[in-house]
Parts: C-alpha cells; sequence; structure tokens
C-alpha cells in the first residue's frame, strides 16, 4: 500500500459536534466557516487547523471541503437551528399520540434543508414506521430516526461536572470506551456506584483515565486479604493507599497504618489462619496432687458412711432390746 500527499484541513462540524479531517484544494484560515461534504449531507463548519500535506494511505478517502461558507449559509444554519428546536416538541407530541416509548432527545436539518435527523432514548426498540409517514407529510423532507444512548444525551446537552468542568462527553470525547466497576474497585473506591456516576447515569468517563496508572502500581503491592506477621502480631491488611504506599491493617485487638517498606519482607499468605490455637499445657504435679485429694476424699467419704452405717444399726438394736424388755414387764405384771 503505497503512500501519498494531501491538503488536509481539520472542520468541527457544528452540527455533528464532532472535527474531522477534510481534502481540499484552497487554503482556509483558522476559525473560517466552511461548508463540508458529510455522509448526512451538506453541513455548516468551523475550521480548527489550516490546511496541511499530511502522508496519508493512497486507498483512505476523505471527504470534500466543497467552498467558504457566505452570511447566506451562516443564516440558513441558525433557521435550521431555530427549526430543530421546534421540530423536538412537534415530533414528541406525534409519537405520544401513537403512544410510542420514545423521548426525543434532540433534532437537526442539514445545511440545504433536505434531511432532518432525528434522535431518541427509549429502554427497547420502536416501530416508529407510522410516526414516519406523519413527519414525512409534516416536513416535506428525508426523515432518519436515531436511536441513541444516554450518554450520547449528555453529550448533545452539555452540562458541568463534578470537577467544575464541561463534561468531557461535550467537548473532546468523541467515541465511548466502557466503564466498569473494576475500575472503581482497581482504585480502592468506596462502591457507592450514584457517587461515582456522571450527568448520563453511568460510571464516570474519568475512571477509564488513572486505570492504567493504577493498575501499573498495583503490582508490586500485596492483595487485599493478605497475612502480615509484624511485632509478633498476625494482621489482616484491609485497605491501602496506592499512591503512598500506605497499608492498612487491623486484627481483632489492632489497627495499624504503615509504608509497605516496613512490611513487605513479613507478608504471609493469603489463607494463614490469624488466630493459633493454644491447647492447655497439663501440669503433672497439679494431676497428680488432684488424684491424691480424690482418694483421700474418697476414703473420708466411705469412713463417714461406715460410721453412719454402724450408729444406725446400733440404734436399732437398742430400739428392739427396750422393746423386749417392756413387753416382759407387762406379761409378769
Amino acid at each position: 500500500m503505497g503512500k501519498i500527499k494531501k491538503l488536509l484541513v481539520k472542520v468541527h462540524v457544528i452540527a455533528m459536534g464532532k472535527a474531522f479531517y477534510f481534502s481540499c484544494s484552497d487554503f482556509f484560515e483558522k476559525d473560517d466557516y466552511v461548508v463540508v461534504e458529510t455522509p448526512r449531507g451538506m453541513e455548516l463548519g468551523k475550521v480548527v487547523t489550516i490546511p496541511q500535506d499530511k502522508e496519508v494511505n493512497e486507498e483512505d478517502e476523505y471527504p470534500f471541503v466543497i467552498r467558504k461558507a457566505d452570511s447566506n449559509d451562516i443564516e440558513m444554519n441558525k433557521e435550521n437551528e431555530k427549526k430543530a428546536q421546534q421540530a423536538i416538541r412537534d415530533i414528541q407530541e406525534e409519537a405520544n399520540k401513537l403512544s410510542l416509548d420514545m423521548k426525543i432527545v434532540n433534532a437537526s436539518f442539514t445545511l440545504d434543508g433536505t434531511k432532518i435527523i432525528v434522535y431518541y432514548l427509549s429502554e427497547a426498540r420502536v416501530d416508529f414506521r407510522e410516526l414516519l409517514k406523519v413527519l414525512a407529510y409534516i416536513y416535506k423532507c428525508r426523515i432518519e430516526l436515531r436511536q441513541i444512548g444516554s450518554r450520547d444525551k449528555s453529550k448533545m446537552i452539555g452540562g458541568l461536572g463534578i470537577c467544575g468542568l464541561t463534561l468531557c462527553c461535550s467537548t473532546f470525547l468523541n467515541e465511548f470506551d466502557g466503564i466498569s466497576v473494576a475500575m472503581a474497585k482497581n482504585q480502592m473506591l468506596t462502591m457507592n456506584i450514584p457517587k461515582l456516576s456522571g450527568q448520563c447515569g453511568k460510571l464516570f468517563c474519568c475512571l477509564n483515565y488513572e486505570n492504567e496508572v493504577y493498575t501499573e502500581l498495583q503490582k508490586d503491592l500485596p492483595r487485599i486479604g493478605t497475612r502480615v506477621r509484624f511485632n509478633d502480631e498476625i494482621f489482616r491488611i484491609s485497605s491501602m493507599n496506592v499512591i503512598t504506599k500506605m497499608i492498612r491493617m487491623e486484627n481483632k485487638d489492632n489497627v495499624k497504618y504503615v509504608p509497605y517498606d516496613d512490611i513487605k519482607d513479613c507478608l504471609l499468605s493469603k489463607d494463614y489462619p490469624m488466630y493459633q490455637k493454644e491447647e492447655p499445657k497439663q501440669d503433672e504435679n497439679v494431676e497428680e496432687h488432684t488424684s491424691e485429694e480424690s482418694i483421700e476424699e474418697n476414703s473420708t467419704s466411705n469412713n463417714q458412711n461406715q460410721n453412719q452405717n454402724k450408729h444406725y444399726f446400733n440404734n436399732k438394736k437398742k430400739f428392739h432390746h427396750n422393746k423386749y424388755n417392756n413387753n416382759n414387764k407387762r406379761n409378769n405384771g
């Protein structure tokens, strides 16, 4: 595949909210308004960088800058923006009449007014064939309905993030990368999803910016749950600050914050038991003494039982002897 040089200019397409490279044959100054050819049709754009010769693949194709925009083009674009705002309300009303589960987010006309692109939100697929017939009758032009996600909505509407700056998606992000909860866990953040979500209701895009750095920093650090033998005690690592390398470790009696360098040679396996069960030691003297006391106790108990039995039989014998004497007295008298 050969290389060729092309004169390219970077243009921000106003209706699309993105900047693209276009091939051109004339020279344009920065901030000039130009009419460009896009897959949507003719659009008004603003020059971001002046034209430059760039080496590109011979097979690469770039759309063209048709001409420099004049005052009529700029005025027509303003009129289209006003019409689009009214179209959002009208199309939403028609969708409600047809009981369609869709929320109209944005609409835009191409510069020549031959096409209107409508963006809508919906949880499921929508059969909008009847709606297309109604809209074609009203606007007498081509209608294109596009289902978008909540991130695309935030990009179109714009706003401020919790950092105080304009949303990344409405400034420089042209493509949305997947953001997962694992990225938040990688930064040891508290799993409070509402606080980690942006205006779109999805996880912050900025979680992706730091994820690679946090992954690299954690390569040499132990995992959460690793046991540590420190000052003759067993601790469990419960959390850590990846940037400062401060480790939080705890057991049932104590919590300590120590630098990682102080414990890196004291690490144990994650399965190492936190508490060792010690069997009580038996004292032989105590055991012998106990058994002697037990024998003495049994001997005393036996002697007491024998005395009680002897006393019982003596009393019984005395009782029968008295009874016999009394009977003899009665018979002799």
